[in-house]
C-alpha cells in the first residue's frame, strides 16, 4: 500500500502542468520558487522511497536465487542418497538402503519445500520489479521537471528584470519629452531662438545704418558736382 502511494505522488508530480500552476499564480516568480523548493525536496523523499524499494526487491531476489540454489542442492542429495541405497539394496543391505532411501526422501521433502517458496516469491519478485521501474521513470521525470521549473524561474527574472528596464527607459524619456512645450528643453530651445532672432535685429539694423551712410556719401558727391560745374559756369571754363 506505501508502495504504491508512492508510486502515484511521484507520477502525480511528474505530471504536473507548470504552465497552467503559473496561470494560478499572482506572483509567478515566487510560485516557481517554491515549486522548485518542493520539487526538490519530493524528489530526495522519492529517492530515499525508491532505494528502500529497490533493496526489498534485492532481497526478496536474494531469497528466490538461495532457494532456487537449495533445492538444487538437496535435490543433488536425494540423488546421492537414493543411488547409495541402490547399491546397499544390491549388495544385500536392505535395511541401510531403506535408511539411505528415507533420506533421500527427507531430501526431497526439502527440495520442494524450497521449490515452493522460490515459486511463491516469484509472482511478488515480478511485481516489485514493475513497481521499480515505474518508481525509476517517474523520478527522471520528477529530475527532468525540475529542470524545467529551473528553466522557466531564469527565464522570468530575465524578462522581469528587462521589462523593469523598459519602464525605467519610458519613464526617463517621459520626463524629458521633447514634444512637451513645457519641459525644460522646449524653454531653453525658445531662449536660445530669442538669442538669434535678437542677434538678426542687430545685424538688420548695423546694415541700415551703413546703408544710409553711403547714401549720405553719394549726396555730398552729387553737391560738389554740382558747385564745380557753376564754377566753370562763372569763369566760363
Amino acid at each position: 500500500m506505501t508502495k504504491q502511494t508512492i508510486l502515484g505522488r511521484v507520477t502525480q508530480l511528474a505530471k504536473a502542468n507548470i504552465n497552467a500552476l503559473l496561470d494560478q499564480a499572482e506572483d509567478p516568480q515566487k510560485m516557481l520558487d517554491q515549486l522548485i523548493r518542493d520539487y526538490t525536496n519530493n524528489i530526495a523523499e522519492a529517492e530515499q522511497a525508491v532505494a528502500a524499494t529497490i533493496g526489498n526487491l534485492r532481497l526478496m531476489e536474494q531469497d528466490h536465487k538461495e532457494d532456487v540454489e537449495a533445492a538444487a542442492e538437496w535435490g543433488g542429495k536425494a540423488l546421492a542418497a537414493s543411488r547409495k541405497a541402490d547399491e546397499l539394496r544390491g549388495a544385500g543391505s536392505a535395511a541401510e538402503a531403506d535408511t539411505f532411501d528415507n533420506l533421500a526422501k527427507v531430501a526431497l521433502g526439502r527440495q520442494l519445500q524450497s521449490e515452493q517458496e522460490a515459486k511463491t516469491a516469484e509472482p511478488t519478485i515480478a511485481s516489485q520489479t514493475e513497481v521499480v521501474d515505474k518508481l525509476k521513470t517517474g523520478l527522471d521525470q520528477m529530475k527532468g521537471k525540475l529542470s524545467e521549473l529551473k528553466a522557466k524561474r531564469d527565464e522570468l527574472v530575465a524578462r522581469s528584470k528587462s521589462a523593469q528596464a523598459q519602464n525605467q527607459m519610458m519613464d526617463a524619456v517621459k520626463n524629458i519629452d521633447v514634444l512637451d512645450p513645457t519641459s525644460e528643453l522646449s524653454r531653453f530651445e525658445d531662449k536660445v531662438r530669442r538669442e538669434e532672432a535678437k542677434a538678426l535685429g542687430k545685424q538688420e539694423l548695423a546694415a541700415s545704418s551703413l546703408d544710409a551712410q553711403f547714401e549720405q556719401l553719394d549726396s555730398l558727391g552729387d553737391s560738389a558736382e554740382v558747385e564745380a560745374r557753376l564754377a566753370a559756369l562763372k569763369t566760363g571754363a
